[in-house]
This record gives structure tokens, sequence and C-alpha cells, in this order.
């Protein structure tokens, strides 16, 4: 059997009576993408830093490369590279300063140090502001020279803890191209995000995790499946016409129908033969006298999968990455 990246076995951390993360086990193929998706609160980043040997687990145990990270932590820092959810680079020195720093960390020489800052710089497109102090980058320059910081040391394996959060759209695909360039050439890497977009662009295997469980995992396609084929979903123009409208379509699905006070949204998964089961919904709300501010059908997205498990969208759980309407101590 080949050498796993890594293995999460029955950890739970707990912070007081706070369950961070509650029974969890895990296993990631080496040289892939492993998204761990789930809202803020959920225990990503609890597991990102019990992994990268920052926390100890209140029970269970992991190992990286088959690398207990309890018993042998410094075997375990030179295997990886980690980059949180905000970047963690000195203002006042240059972008190389900053790297070459890192790679002395490293115990690199000095010769070696500058030859591979200059390269990384050159590869993530901030050679020419080298010589500039990194409190003048834009925040899309600083989560890059973050990220080379990570590479400085030639991990086998990155933790990218929410890499993309905040970042505009051009920048974000930017780092998505670089992600994809580094599996080719064999890291493996664990990414954290709350965007379902991402996970679906890039993952090769998804966990979802919430409030601190473990509530599904697979491809994105197997998380689809699980809703069975299309989905329905339509806005109510009035709020108060919510109850009708749920009674109406219940027995319609495949699955209930699940409610969003937020979007006053409400979505129906129908399995196969979704237009048939469209106009069936358009006469069953015309019947209660129910009119639908919009009306679609489409396939189910790993948004869908999420709300299906958990009863919320991720994507409007979190707002500027901020949780929403959900009070966790620790994420």
């Amino acid at each position: 059997m080949a050498e796993l990246a890594f293995e999460v076995n029955n950890v739970a951390k707990y912070f007081g009576e706070v369950k961070a993360l509650d029974g969890v086990s895990l296993k990631a193929e080496n040289g892939k993408i492993f998204g761990l998706l789930g809202p803020n609160g959920a225990g990503k980043t609890t597991l990102v830093n019990m992994l990268a040997t920052l926390s100890e687990p209140t029970k269970g145990n992991l190992k990286v490369l088959g690398v207990d990270v309890m018993k042998q932590p410094d075997k375990v820092r030179n295997l990886i590279g980690l980059a949180g959810q905000f970047a963690a680079v000195d203002e006042y020195l240059t972008g190389e300063e900053n790297l070459y720093m890192v790679g002395r960390l490293y115990h690199l020489s000095a010769k070696e140090a500058k030859v591979r800052s200059k390269a990384i710089l050159e590869r993530l497109n901030l050679a020419d502001a080298a010589n500039r102090q990194a409190r003048t980058y834009s925040g899309g320059m600083r989560r890059r020279l973050d990220l080379g910081a990570c590479l400085v040391g030639n991990p086998k394996i990155l933790f990218l803890d929410e890499p993309t959060t905040g970042l505009d759209p051009r920048t974000r695909l930017d780092l998505w191209g670089l992600i994809r360039e580094l599996v080719k050439e064999g890291t493996s890497i664990l990414l954290t995000t709350q965007y379902l977009e991402e996970a679906d662009e890039l993952a090769d295997h998804i966990a979802v995790i919430d409030r601190g469980k473990l509530i599904a995992e697979g491809t994105s396609n197997q998380l689809k499946a699980k809703l069975g084929g299309d989905v329905i979903e339509f806005e109510l123009a009035d709020a108060a016409n919510k109850d009708k409208a749920l009674q109406a379509v219940s027995k319609l699905g495949q699955k209930n129908p699940t409610y969003n006070e937020d979007t006053r949204t409400i979505t129906l998964p129908v399995g196969s033969g979704g237009k048939k089961k469209l106009a069936e919904v358009v006469r069953a709300l015309d019947s209660a006298g129910v009119a639908p501010h919009t009306l679609s059908l489409h396939e189910p997205s790993l948004d869908d999968v999420f709300l299906a498990l958990t009863g919320t969208k991720a994507s409007e759980v979190a707002t500027n990455g901020k949780t929403k309407k959900r009070g966790r101590h620790a994420q």
C-alpha cells in the first residue's frame, strides 16, 4: 500500500466544554489535493494546527507521511509547509529578506537560501517587488509571499488553511494555478476552504466537517450524487407563504424540501425527471396560492450538498470571514 500523506485517527480536541473536534478520522492519498470543507467554527483550523505540530489532540493520534506527529514533531516539521489564514510575513523586511530569513531558519546555507529565495519570488511573480518592504504589498502579494515562505524548505506536504480568503477573483485563480503546479510536481496538499467552488475545482477528495464532526466525504461527484439528481429551487416573494409552500411541495421531491430564512429560498432535491417535476411544482404552488419570485432547475452543486447535510448553505454561513448565525469558539 502506498504511503499516505496524512492520517487522522479518532482525533478530538476540547477547549473546556467546547468540542472543536469530536472523533474525526481521515486518510489522505499522497500526491493529491485533500479538501477540508466547512464553515467558520467547523474545526478545520484546529485540525490543521494539530497536523502541523502546533497543537496537541485531547485524544486520538495523527501521522504525516507515516511519522507520528506527537512522538516525532521535529521530523514532521521538516516534511511540511504551512500557510495560515493570515499572511505571516515581516512587514519591515523586503520580500527577498522574508524568504531568505525562512531559508536560514530551515538551516540552508546563506548562498542556498539566497538562490532559493530569488527562484521562488520569480515563480510567484514577485521578482519586481523583491526589494520592497512587505508592508507595501497588496493583500494578494502578501498571500503569495506567505505561500513562498512555505516553499523555501521544499516541503513534501503543504497545509493551506483558507489560502484565498479575501483575495480578488484574478488573484484567486492565479493561486489555484500555482496549487495545481505544485501537485503536478509531487507535493501533497491539505486545503481547507469555505468556498464550495474552490473545493469543487481543486480537490481530488473532499471531507465535510461541521461542528467538529465529519459528516460526509468523497469526491465532488460522489457527494453531489448523494442528492440523487436534479434540484428545484425557488425564492418566495413573501416569507409569510413559507409553510404553505413547503407543504405544497413536500411530497414531490426525493428528499424533504429545505428553507433558507435569509434568502427566502426553498430547495427541493427531485432526482431524475427534473423537467416533469418542475411542472408539478409549479402546479402545486399555484394550487396553494403561492407565487414564487424566482424558480429554477439545476444539477446539484456542492452548496446543495452542504445544505442537505447541515441545513445551511456554506456560502451563506460566513460573511467576510466572520461566522454568521453560528456561535463558535474555535475554528
